[in-house]
């Protein structure tokens, strides 16, 4: 039997980059993977992959910050795969960047529906049925950059702050349902949207630290980090770590030490 062994599990972002490569990782467990983001030749690429690999998958094309994509994605998952144990809120934008005086407000707005508005909705159309079951495991992919203000990078930091916010309101209004929510650093994988980052004249005027930071990341740095980010992610989805529920986990931590600190990890 795999860790993840015939569970449902939804990824959102799931077309590509970190959301893609956990999607696989958690199929090569055994898990049943509903894979939502907006291009379908992405999805089917994965679900593609995935099949090739003896797992089980389903694609669904859509916006998750339109307010009807995740109950309709759950629905399907629940249809396909049986009621979901796992959510992973994945998908997210880095942008718009500037000051606060510079950039186009319903850009930044938009940021915070894609990062902050999706989560919420995902989680607020799983919760439900994994209260009624008893269990159910949430993780939200989140940054370092909402530890802190983050000057011309306050869409994506705000955002990323408020889902870290979020995971220890959720992990402890649910706990008690036998849910739990962690909030995960992935480390820094130069992703496609990490490329959009480096090559935007917008954040090479104003964020030219993170850009220099993300360029000079090797392929074998950022492969390092991919993976430990989908060994984690598994773990959390088995359950190994349940004592960290609420907490923002940073890639390279001891869990096991963290857990037994009580501090954050």
């Amino acid at each position: 039997m795999q860790p993840l062994d015939g569970q449902s599990v939804l990824v959102t972002g799931a077309g590509r980059g970190i959301g893609k490569a956990l999607a696989l990782r958690l199929a090569a467990e055994g898990a049943r993977v509903t894979l939502v983001a907006r291009t379908t030749r992405q999805l089917d690429e994965t679900v593609e992959q995935i099949r090739r690999g003896g797992g089980e998958a389903l694609a669904i094309a859509a916006d998750v910050k339109n307010p009807g994509t995740a109950a309709s994605a759950v629905a399907a998952a629940r249809a396909r795969f049986g009621p979901l144990s796992l959510l992973i809120n994945n998908a997210g934008i880095p942008g718009p960047y500037g000051p606060i005086g510079t950039v186009d407000p319903l850009d930044w707005w938009d940021a915070q529906k894609v990062n902050v508005l999706a989560a919420v909705l995902f989680m607020h159309a799983v919760i439900p049925g994994m209260r009624e079951r008893g269990s159910g495991r949430i993780v939200n992919i989140v940054s370092s950059a909402g530890l802190e203000p983050v000057p011309h990078l306050s869409a994506y930091a705000v955002s990323k702050s408020t889902v870290i916010r979020l995971t220890e309101t959720v992990d402890l209004e649910s706990r008690s349902a036998g849910i739990r929510a962690f909030a995960l650093h992935p480390g820094t994988i130069t992703t496609d949207m990490a490329h959009l980052t480096i090559n935007s004249p917008e954040a090479q005027r104003w964020v030219p630290a993170g850009v220099a930071m993300l360029r000079n990341r090797t392929p074998e740095d950022s492969a390092k980090d991919l993976a430990r980010c989908c060994d984690v992610v598994a773990a959390l989805g088995a359950g190994r770590h349940d004592a960290l529920g609420g907490r923002y986990i940073d890639l390279w931590s001891d869990l096991d030490a963290k857990a037994r600190d009580g501090k954050h990890a």
